[in-house]
């Protein structure tokens, strides 16, 4: 099953200018872009919390997705992140989707009162977790989950959110990639972590493991983070040319590696590069797909 290929901005979460998300995301849905992300980092002084941004982004638009990119699991238990995005999902139907991580900036998260992790234990409990939200959103009468590092003790879900609402986790390392391929709904990366050189291998990890756990990989949301700029010329660096060399930039990963989402995280000169990105590389995009090229 291949899914549609999406196209979306990225909002910072700052709030030195107290309008400047919500502008940035009615722009993006006037210009007909798909979702938004939003990074969650709660120890960071300069943000907004990301779950009360994204519901009040979501109550002041129509029709665009919000995600978090990701919401950080060691300072959010996973049973209220699932009651949190069941809620908004029930609220706004279709308008929300669960990026997930398994921590990273331990020591801000300690300084805030969460857990120090070491990787695998981490990736442990982000496996754990996933488990905990799938019951949460379960629909049934009463819930246990007997695990290291979460539990579930009969407690009573609800509400049952539709079933588009999916879990996404930002992935690198073999082990978190290998689990998004078994159990998640998408994956998210960023080219400033994931290079192109890297992308492939990256992607062969989810399918193999997809392929393992009998599920299809065309099912499953692959999303890669942009951060450059859209010039007047062409440039030899990746995501710094034209339009017409992003957009064949952009259809080279749909073909090459399956790729089926684009977040732009503009450098500089943000609304106006999102505009030209939602008017001049997305149209693109979509008539050579549609085109078969």
């Amino acid at each position: 099953m291949s899914l549609p290929v999406l196209f979306g901005a990225n909002v910072d979460p700052v709030w030195a200018d107290p309008g400047q998300p919500l502008r940035i995301t009615r722009q993006a849905e006037q210009d007909g872009l798909d979702l938004v992300t939003v990074q969650d980092h709660p120890y960071q002084s300069a943000f907004y919390d990301a779950w009360t941004l994204i519901s009040y982004l979501v109550g002041a638009t129509r029709s665009i997705t919000l995600v978090p990119t990701v919401a950080n699991l060691p300072l959010r238990p996973p049973a209220m992140l699932a009651k949190s995005a069941a809620s908004l999902d029930v609220l706004a139907p279709g308008r929300i989707q669960l990026g997930l991580g398994a921590g990273a900036f331990w020591s801000a998260i300690v300084a805030m009162g969460g857990p120090r992790r070491p990787a695998k234990e981490a990736v442990a409990a982000l496996d754990e977790a996933i488990d905990v939200i799938r019951l949460m959103w379960s629909g049934e009468r009463s819930v246990r989950f007997p695990g290291e590092h979460y539990t579930l003790a009969g407690v009573h879900p609800g509400p049952a959110p539709s079933p588009d609402l999916g879990i996404w986790l930002g992935a690198y390392g073999p082990r978190m990639l290998a689990l998004t391929g078994r159990k998640a709904d998408g994956w998210t990366a960023s080219y400033g972590f994931l290079g192109l050189d890297r992308l492939g291998d990256a992607v062969a990890r989810i399918d193999a493991a997809a392929h393992e756990a009998g599920r299809d990989p065309a099912s499953l949301r692959k999303v890669y983070n942009l951060n450059g700029l859209i010039g007047p010329a062409e440039s030899t660096e990746p995501f710094q040319g034209d339009a017409r060399q992003w957009a064949g930039r952009l259809v080279a990963l749909v073909h090459d590696h399956g790729m089926n989402g684009f977040v732009y995280w503009p450098e500089a000169d943000h609304l106006r590069q999102l505009t030209v990105f939602a008017q001049e590389v997305v149209p693109a995009v979509r008539a050579a797909l549609a085109e078969g090229r």
